[in-house]
């Protein structure tokens, strides 16, 4: 069997290793799950008629307020799904898990990919679950296939690139309590963009910081592809964003796992 092969299929078995911790856990799937919905309808029950008043359409109102918030809520589910992957890794790095692998014939790489491909599942079943929920409550896209297919396309790029930085972060973590506490910055990124107001209602620093933060041309891209407003240059910047995001997670938590191995 090639490396490469053997890579392939020793990720294969990681991944059905965390599929399995997906059945027999579903409470943290259901936390997953749960933490955007509910924040979903406070804002759009309790906050969204005064909060729709205050976007730059004719009819604001709360239902113009739900088709505002989705996108952004989207992107706050993937990040707080990126804290129980920062968590995973830190239990199996603290509790000895990995260093078992090491002890046998498993591909090194096939221990962080199992976690990122399960976390990955994961987290889309959410933002499925999520999306479901605002289309039942009055959430209506006008996008068409293609549309979906690019907005699918740019929250799984987003996600993986926060998955990755989150693999980092559990590795660096000397405890599962400072896993859990690290990607915390990562949730307060939608409220600090364009998810749930509009970046022109910001005082100008505050403004200048939402505008030019990740999240927010992600959204701004996912709101276009979903609801027809203007994209503009905003998916540029998000892919460029999504890979680098990727690619620099990615090299740190090699660098990472490798740094733990060698202790």
């Amino acid at each position: 069997m090639t490396s490469l092969a053997h890579t392939v299929t020793d990720s294969a078995t990681m991944l059905r290793r965390q599929l399995r911790h997906m059945q027999r856990y579903p409470s943290l799937t259901g936390m997953l799950i749960g933490m955007p919905v509910v924040l979903l309808l406070l804002f759009v029950y309790v906050f969204g008629e005064t909060l729709g008043a205050g976007l730059p359409v004719a009819d604001g109102d709360r239902g113009a307020y739900l088709d505002y918030l989705v996108p952004g809520m989207l992107l706050f589910g993937a990040a707080g799904a990126a804290q129980g992957t920062a968590i995973s890794i830190a239990m199996d790095t603290t509790e000895g898990i990995v260093d078992r692998f090491r002890t046998m014939a498993i591909a090194r790489a096939a221990v962080l990919t199992g976690h990122v491909l399960g976390s990955l599942i994961q987290t889309m079943l959410c933002l499925a679950v999520l999306l479901g929920v605002a289309v039942a409550i009055g959430f209506r896209p006008t996008a068409t296939a293609l549309e979906w297919l690019a907005a699918a396309g740019v929250l799984t790029a987003i996600t993986f690139a926060l998955i990755w930085l989150s693999v980092a972060l559990g590795l660096v973590s000397d405890s599962v309590e400072t896993a859990s506490n690290l990607p915390m910055f990562l949730i307060l990124l939608p409220f600090l963009g364009s998810g749930f107001v509009p970046t022109d209602t910001m005082p100008a620093g505050l403004r200048w910081f939402a505008e030019h933060q990740p999240f927010t041309p992600v959204i701004e891209t996912l709101r276009g592809l979903l609801l027809g407003t203007g994209i503009g240059d905003s998916a540029v910047y998000a892919l460029a964003w999504c890979a680098a995001i990727s690619l620099l997670s990615y090299l740190w938590a090699r660098r990472a796992f490798h740094r733990r191995a060698a202790r």
